[in-house]
């Protein structure tokens, strides 16, 4: 099995409470001010948590009929709050923190970069747009030519849409790896080619994946110079992309897969991103990543002749796993977990004539897990 190693319907109404915008409030820790003087015994009058809120404007949260301008928010002006766009037009947008739902309305001919988004990203009645998304969920619902480099942890949902045009997620920014965090997102659940179209045409194809060689650059800019966002170091480098970059949906080059996976531990992560540098050094392509958490039984459903060595490993947190691609790489692999990963629990499938069910079986699991 495998060796492993320690070390067009427009639907209006149904949305009207969402395109109302909420007020926001946020919690201070504001003190009274009433202090007794003298011989006044009188007690300070009593003061309940909601009394200490600051009433928060709206219109920090919004971004509304703008025109021909580069805006947004900075890092550390959201904080996981809400956020709305809405008739923008020939805009260069970059909303940089993490926030708790994102909408976009009736908006045109914009580049727009979105931090993490715990919730949902909605776009709606919008045309020409091309966006940078990281989310829980995205949705789109009567929209006309986008293109979306998109990091979605769920299956992406387009509904009344055409010309809609998917990549991976590509972007970096100091502050991203914490804003993940923050939104409760993880870097290696992206399922940004796994498109469900709600209301398909017979005989017509409302979305694909764009080219496996787009580069953000050449859709969304960096801000200008002159701009407030020039204190942030953007890169849109494929190669210092926060969200490791994978081949998703598209035909893989090679029959050949190999199933790598890493138990939790302190460097988990870093290990991971270690051993795709690797793995792609070597040639091989990256196709998919799950990280999930997992129970004894579906140790023993997943990797059957290997489980009992790996049960008391996946009480420890989620486990990050790896489709690499390429004609011999299972052998590669193998190798690199030898003498790159000796100290670090791994998985990794035994011989090629079993590693393409090495995968099937862990990703299935993964994907049930998940509910997609």
């Amino acid at each position: 099995m495998g060796c492993f190693f320690s070390k067009k319907s427009k639907r209006k109404s149904d949305d009207k409470e969402d395109r109302t915008p909420t007020t926001t409030t946020v919690e201070t820790t504001t003190t009274s001010n009433a202090v007794p003087l003298g011989n006044n015994t009188d007690e300070a009058p009593k003061q309940y948590s909601w009394d200490k809120r600051e009433k928060v404007d709206p219109k920090d949260y919004m971004l509304t009929g703008l025109k021909d301008v580069t805006v947004g928010r900075l890092p550390g002006k959201l904080n996981g709050q809400q956020f709305v766009i809405q008739e923008c037009e020939n805009c260069n947008i970059y909303v940089l923190d993490h926030s708790a739902t994102i909408t976009i309305d009736d908006c045109v001919n914009c580049r727009i970069v979105l931090g993490p988004v715990k919730g949902s990203v909605f776009f709606r009645d919008c045309k020409d747009i091309k966006c940078v998304v990281a989310c829980q969920q995205f949705r789109t619902r009567d929209c006309k030519k986008m293109d979306v480099f998109l990091c979605c942890a769920t299956q992406p949902i387009i509904e009344s849409s055409t010309g809609m045009k998917f990549g991976c997620f590509q972007y970096f920014y100091p502050e991203l790896a914490f804003h993940f965090k923050d939104a409760g997102l993880s870097i290696f659940n992206n399922n940004w080619s796994n498109i469900h179209d709600f209301t398909p045409v017979s005989g017509e194809n409302n979305w694909s994946l764009l080219p496996e060689a787009s580069a953000v650059q050449d859709f969304v800019p960096v801000p200008d110079a002159e701009s407030e966002f020039k204190s942030v170091r953007i890169s849109n480098d494929p190669a210092r992309s926060i969200v490791p970059l994978t081949k998703g949906g598209r035909r893989k080059d090679s029959e050949e897969s190999c199933l790598f996976v890493f138990f939790a531990g302190e460097y988990t992560t870093a290990n991971a991103r270690k051993m795709i540098d690797e793995a792609i050094a070597k040639g091989f392509v990256l196709i998919q990543t799950k990280e999930v958490s997992m129970r004894p039984e579906d140790v023993k459903r997943v990797f059957q002749n290997s489980a009992e060595d790996l049960v008391e490993w996946i009480t420890k947190g989620p486990v990050i796993a790896l489709e690499l691609n390429g004609d011999g790489v299972v052998e590669a692999c193998k190798s690199i977990a030898n003498e790159v990963f000796s100290g670090t629990k791994v998985f990794v499938s035994d011989n090629k004539n079993t590693s393409s069910r090495d995968v099937d079986s862990f990703f299935n699991f993964a994907d049930m897990q998940m509910g997609l």
